[in-house]
């Protein structure tokens, strides 16, 4: 993202929010996803590092993040991390429901995204499904399943 025609970088301080997050407990070739995380709030600074950061342990070193650009604000394009800089691409057209993380070593890691304010049962049997190896559901399908409707107290997803 530029602003006044420069890159905006991130440099976290302080103790971010613990990730509330399930992986798949490994490759599966017919797993739709590799997990699911269930952010805190909809703050990028506050959430994306100790998300990062336990994704790095499990993956290794990642080179870029994708995210929906209207669930989030996307107030930086990158951020440093301990084992480097971790680049991120905010798309309009990109699933609110879903997180792309590409590793160093090219892997897409796809996790579902359970909006903040989702009821604690139905985040977690979400957060089970999408770190089912044997899950053939798309994350939006997933909430879809597990959530109450839109209109209800709790939505989908932040901006649908």
């Amino acid at each position: 993202m530029l602003i006044n025609d420069r890159r905006v970088t991130f440099t976290p301080f302080g103790p971010s929010a613990q990730p509330r997050l399930a992986l798949t407990p490994g490759r599966s070739p017919r797993a739709v996803l590799n997990g699911g995380w269930w952010p805190h709030s909809w703050n990028p600074a506050t959430e994306l590092p100790g998300l990062v950061a336990e994704v790095v342990e499990r993956y290794g070193p990642i080179r870029r993040l994708m995210l929906n650009s209207h669930t989030w604000d996307p107030c930086f394009d990158r951020f440093l991390v301990e084992t480097g800089t971790v680049q991120i691409r905010w798309f309009s057209s990109a699933d609110p429901a879903l997180l792309a993380v590409i590793t160093e070593a090219g892997d897409q890691i796809n996790l579902l995204i359970v909006p903040p304010d989702a009821p604690a049962a139905a985040a977690r049997m979400a957060l089970d499904k999408a770190a089912d190896p044997a899950n053939s559901l798309h994350a939006a399908a997933i909430l879809a399943t597990a959530l109450p409707p839109a209109g209800d107290s709790s939505s989908a997803a932040r901006g649908q």
